[in-house]
């Protein structure tokens, strides 16, 4: 989560002249009123504490440990991220923009009473929170990072008017152990969680294959009037703390699908945040570049050289230059869920299991 991971980022997309397209705005932190609209008032406290105090720790909130070390100004910064995120929100939902993006939110695993997985406040929720106080009647929230989105889950486990959908690596074999396809919203609120685990070891067809087989008919079906999205690119096949096989240009795909389903249900009202991602060089600039050029209405051709200037900074922190090109080179290609359902592949059972448990729960049909 090191900062270096959204310089380097900003660096690739203003050389590749992809910030050109966007308008750059400021943002002010979440008050201690807004942070209270989806956690604790005594947690708040705690973390503000902590954060002018960062020799002492609170393992009963989650701070302090290998996950959540405790840092000068941790409060104030992570009320920024959450403040941007809130922005961002605020632009699409009063038609100042179209679409925003804040590439250093997605902190999703941040519950209402502690801090979890790198997260302390949990922006996504309280953008999510915000629009729906000021006049959104459904809201949903797709994450595609390789963890499961469990704060942002809980927090609106029995809210009927939030659809969260969460594709990520199955909790047999990663953090945070949740995400199971069973998971499908509180009482009153039923089919508004929705769980696609994958198995380790999925690659980009795979996931394509697993994301157009679920998440395209529920957005429709569920009809929102804004989509909320999360891109931790820990799917990454170079990624070092998950098992996903992803590239590139199986990310980026997934992005092009989520700008597409805002456009055809949501009039393309859009925000999109940043979120995991943990090959700091050569993945995470890359990936984010991409999805903000995809933001600003302007896709960038994957095969785009990266820029000398920026390979020799990334040289010149590691000792070795970044990747040459904006893809992996792979092909994006997936066989639809229509085309047939095989019970001997760990997938198809994973996909047909999310189908089973929740398509039924909103009205639709979880046969192919």
């Amino acid at each position: 989560m090191a900062p270096v991971r959204i310089e380097l980022t900003m660096d690739l997309a203003r050389e590749l002249g992809i910030i050109e397209g966007l308008d750059v705005v400021g943002a002010r932190p979440a008050t201690e009123d807004e942070l209270a609209l989806v956690h604790t008032a005594s947690y708040i406290e705690r973390v503000q504490k902590l954060s002018d105090h960062p020799v002492y720790r609170d393992l009963t909130i989650g701070l302090g440990s290998e996950d959540n070390p405790v840092f000068a100004q941790m409060h104030e910064a992570s009320a920024l991220i959450a403040g941007a995120s809130v922005e961002a929100a605020r632009r699409v939902w009063t038609g100042a923009a179209p679409r925003a993006i804040n590439i250093s939110g997605g902190l999703h695993h941040a519950m209402p009473g502690n801090a979890s997985g790198f997260c302390i406040y949990n922006d996504v929720a309280l953008a999510i929170r915000w629009l729906l106080d000021n006049g959104a009647q459904k809201v949903a929230y797709v994450d595609v990072d390789a963890h499961h989105g469990d704060g942002v889950q809980k927090m609106f486990w029995n809210d009927p008017r939030v659809l969260t959908i969460s594709i990520h690596e199955g909790p047999q074999s990663l953090f945070p152990g949740t995400g199971f396809s069973t998971e499908t919203g509180g009482e009153g609120a039923e089919g508004g969680a929705v769980n696609v685990p994958l198995p380790p070891g999925t690659s980009d067809a795979g996931w394509l294959r697993a994301f157009h087989a679920v998440v395209p008919p529920l957005i429709r079906e569920f009809a929102p009037d804004i989509l909320v999205t999360q891109h931790g690119c820990d799917s990454h096949m170079d990624d070092p703390l998950t098992n996903l096989m992803l590239s590139v240009d199986g990310q980026r795909a997934s992005y092009l699908a989520l700008e597409a389903l805002a456009e055809e249900v949501c009039d393309g009202k859009w925000v999109a945040t940043g979120g995991g991602g943990y090959a700091v060089m050569d993945v995470v600039p890359r990936a984010w570049a991409h999805l903000l050029a995809i933001v600003s209405g302007r896709p960038l051709d994957p095969a785009a050289l990266t820029p000398d200037k920026w390979r020799e900074r990334i040289a010149h922190l590691r000792g070795m230059p970044g990747p040459q090109r904006m893809t992996d080179g792979r092909t994006v290609a997936y066989r639809p869920w229509e085309d047939g359902y095989d019970p001997a592949s760990w997938l198809d059972r994973s996909i047909h299991a999310t189908r089973t448990a929740s398509f039924p729960l909103v009205g639709l049909d979880h046969q192919p």
